[in-house]
């Protein structure tokens, strides 16, 4: 019986799919949602992912979870103030400095979804989501109870929370949104969005916010192509794309990956050099190397944790002589 009613609200869901795409017009990853002009120089109509952060009475707080959960968090911002000779500034900005990474220790993050949704396609969907797990230690695993990673397949686009803000997030919400997904997305969408939201849950900001990059947008141009695309008007470009990331609060490359799946995918036509920046379709050999330094797996150590060397006892310096 209980698997009975399991099929027939699976039905059921794939109906209301099937009403939501006839309203829409369109399918994510459909070619009319997705169609691309000479590969890298055109972005996608839906490629608008946010990162969703906690309201502003939350953000000390949820500063104050990451440190707890990964004292690493706030590496960056002690060694600020010690290198600088500086007085803490108010937790306000500390809490800006302060990474949502979940920490090295291996990890499971529950998951569960907000709409009734087909087995297949919440396999499919995890299944993505885990392709981090290549190299790194944080696994998703679904939960027939309500998830640390909820998500949701309702309007809003594509979104998620970074990392361990997800904690501060009410049960009855959403921390991730995949609008429309259904079977019959394109395999290239999943890997597209799918994985790019995963990254910003296990705490990845937008490599396209790495200063390098910035520097190459026209930013008048850059207003006026996302409030074409995406309807956002020029705070949200602002936050989304034209502030850059503090070179300090970022433990990744030295230099900026324009295809990693973590970077947006930005058109010629608002460069100032003409040439795209190209975007990430699916995690990239830089992207696992970061994540098997963040998130290492059995064997190899955490980025930012000091490796211990070994030497017998006898060849201990007695006595440390400075010149």
């Amino acid at each position: 019986m209980q698997q009975g009613n399991e099929r027939l609200l699976e039905a059921l869901s794939e109906i209301s799919d099937l009403a939501r795409t006839a309203v829409n017009g369109y399918e994510p990853g459909s070619d009319d949602a997705d169609e691309q002009t000479n590969g890298a120089t055109s972005t996608p109509a839906n490629i608008g992912c946010t990162i969703k952060s906690v309201p502003r009475r939350l953000v000390v707080r949820a500063a104050e979870t990451a440190v707890k959960i990964n004292p690493a968090n706030g590496l960056v911002f002690g060694r600020m103030v010690e290198a600088q000779g500086m007085m803490a500034p108010e937790p306000a900005r500390i809490a800006l400095l302060v990474a949502k990474y979940w920490g090295p220790t291996p990890r499971r993050l529950t998951v569960s979804f907000m709409e009734t949704t087909p087995a297949d396609l919440r396999r499919r969907l995890v299944s993505h989501m885990n392709a981090w797990t290549r190299t790194g230690c944080i696994e998703f695993v679904e939960t027939q109870g309500t998830g640390q990673v909820r998500v949701s397949r309702g309007r809003g686009g594509y979104w998620s929370y970074l990392g361990t803000d997800i904690l501060h997030i009410p049960n009855n919400r959403p921390t991730m949104n995949l609008e429309a997904f259904t079977m019959n997305t394109r395999d290239s969408e999943f890997k597209r969005v799918v994985r790019h939201e995963a990254g910003h849950t296990l705490g990845f900001p937008h490599e396209h916010m790495r200063r390098q990059l910035i520097a190459r947008l026209d930013r008048e141009k850059t207003y006026a192509y996302f409030l074409r695309t995406q309807g956002w008007d020029r705070a949200t470009v602002d936050a989304q794309v034209l502030t850059a990331l503090d070179e300090r609060s970022i433990r990744g490359t030295t230099n900026a990956d324009q295809d990693s799946i973590m970077c947006y995918q930005l058109p010629g036509e608002i460069t100032t050099d003409g040439r795209p920046i190209r975007g990430g379709l699916d995690i990239d050999a830089s992207d696992f190397d970061f994540c098997g330094r963040i998130y290492p797996r059995a064997g190899r150590t955490a980025m930012g944790a000091c490796e211990e060397d070994e030497w017998a006892e006898s060849e201990d310096v007695d006595e440390v002589v400075l010149s």
